[in-house]
């Protein structure tokens, strides 16, 4: 979505994470009972990185 990829690893350590990467480079999310926090942006223009906070808001709710 967006030229993005959206991936996790269900058994890896807490808490639940979500992996964003884009031709630009890589993000990583923390999935929280009170909301998206981006933990680590390497490279992800501050658009995308909003564009992926939307699309993983929808999910998680």
């Amino acid at each position: 979505m967006f030229g993005m990829r959206f991936f996790f690893c269900s058994r890896e350590h807490e808490p639940i994470h979500v992996h964003v990467k884009n031709a630009d480079g890589q993000a990583k999310f923390d999935i929280l009972p009170e909301g998206i926090v981006l933990v680590k942006n390497e490279g992800i223009k501050t658009k995308d990185i909003k564009a992926a906070e939307m699309v993983l808001e929808k999910i998680k709710s």
